[in-house]
């Protein structure tokens, strides 16, 4: 009798699962894919039950989608696997007379998000002499497929051994007050009354920056600028403009056992990162990784290293170029985001990633999701959005889940909306 209602039981499960899964195709085929503004555009949509290791709906999931900034999703694996609770600030090594330091890529170091600074303590406190020690770093200052002349804007700072200041510049005006930080840069201010809104930009082969703005527009500015990063004479500038001492160039480091200096806790990099899709951090989070490992700063060693080894179970070999998806040449399919999204949740408490990743009404999501029962992160270029994730249903089922549009030829934010109606339906009905 107990087998009957065993099976009984079964059956009544997969009926339930089957009607479920038409459900859900049904309303895509006519609310969603059939209609503006997705029709015309490539879609792919995997929703998962890790719970029951059930697909609740799969359309074009292992067709290949540039994920845009979805990509942080796998840098945070990265960082979360392999970086420990605390940044690696620096390697260092001192005797007697010197103190010996090289760069491991933590982008916190002299960024006005993160008052503890660990090597910049180090640094001021010591009365022995300062050697800089160049890394080897095999990555150049831009990733693979990035767009060179946007050189000048916020969101593509130059990837380095040693970042200081976030490898920005902070151009600061309103009325008659004017700065730009680190000071040492020169700024050519100029008024214009024809322009709407104040100009920052940077010449393009130099670190001369310029602000023009209308005399009689009263709103405060406050905008980055990247810099450019320089040979290891520029970052000794750098220092010894900050520190104002003199700094040295090891040019043969010495042979011994250096030490990691240990910098701000893990998830306050993870968190602005994935809320904010912080590129810079992203990149910079393979770096670390690889100079952790390796001794050697290698985001093509890191994206092998990986890919050969935790995640060698993703379902479809992926082309994986960048930490933080600006590069077009990144390849993935949406069962490849459920499966790393299925990875990080088996390995982390759940608690700790409803923190790093935004949900509604917060960072990337804030005009989205106000119910809040997404924790996911948002991807966007020019004529692609994605969105990747976890889903909790009103019944208290946790999913997860991706979503790729790629060619639309839409707004974002129609896109965006588009997508809210799908997984909005999943919530409530389920």
């Amino acid at each position: 009798m107990k087998r009957i209602v065993l099976v009984i039981t079964a059956l009544f499960t997969m009926a339930m699962a089957s009607a479920q899964v038409a459900a859900i195709k049904k309303w895509a085929a006519s609310e969603l894919l059939s209609k503006a503004p997705m029709e015309q555009a490539h879609v792919g949509i995997c929703i998962y039950e890790p719970a029951t290791g059930k697909y609740w709906y799969q359309y074009q999931d292992n067709k290949f989608f540039t994920p845009a900034s979805n990509m942080k999703i796998f840098s945070l694996y990265a960082g979360l696997k392999l970086l420990g609770d605390s940044l690696p600030a620096a390697r260092y090594y001192e005797n007697d007379t010197a103190l010996f330091v090289k760069g491991m890529g933590d982008p916190s170091f002299l960024h006005p998000d993160y008052t503890y600074q660990p090597l910049l303590r180090l640094l001021q406190q010591t009365t022995k002499k300062i050697y800089l020690v160049q890394g080897v770093n095999a990555n150049l200052r831009y990733g693979p497929g990035w767009a060179w002349g946007d050189y000048a804007d916020d969101y593509q700072p130059e990837l380095t051994e040693w970042p200081m200041y976030g490898n920005v510049v902070r151009i600061r005006h309103h009325l008659d007050s004017n700065s730009i930080t680190p000071a040492f840069y020169d700024l050519d201010i100029t008024e214009d009354d024809t322009l709407s809104e104040a100009i920052t930009t940077r010449e393009e082969r130099s670190n001369f920056f310029f602000l023009k703005y209308n005399p009689k527009d009263k709103t405060a500015t406050a905008a980055e600028v990247p810099f450019i990063t320089g040979s290891v004479q520029d970052m000794r500038q750098r220092l010894e403009d900050t520190l104002h001492k003199r700094i040295g160039i090891a040019v043969i480091p010495p042979r011994a056992t250096f030490k990691i200096l240990k910098s701000i806790p893990a998830d306050s990099l993870f968190i602005p990162m994935m809320h904010r899709s912080d590129n810079f951090f992203a990149e910079q989070t393979l770096m670390m990784a690889s100079s952790r490992l390796w001794d050697t700063i290698s985001t093509n060693r890191m994206i092998d290293y990986l890919l050969l080894n935790d995640l060698k179970v993703l379902p479809h070999p992926p082309q994986w170029e960048d930490g933080s998806g600006l590069s077009r040449y990144n390849l993935f399919t949406p069962r490849d985001f459920v499966s790393v999204l299925s990875l990080i949740k088996q390995q982390y408490p759940q608690e700790r990633l409803w923190e790093i990743f935004p949900t509604g009404g917060k960072g990337t999501l804030r005009n989205y999701y106000k119910q809040q029962f997404v924790h996911a992160k948002t991807g966007t270029l020019n004529g692609v959005v994605a969105l990747s994730g976890y889903l909790v249903t009103k019944k208290n089922k946790t999913l997860v889940f991706s979503v790729m549009v790629n060619n639309h030829h839409e707004t974002a934010s129609g896109i965006r909306k588009a997508v809210e109606r799908l997984l909005t339906m999943v919530w409530k009905d389920y």
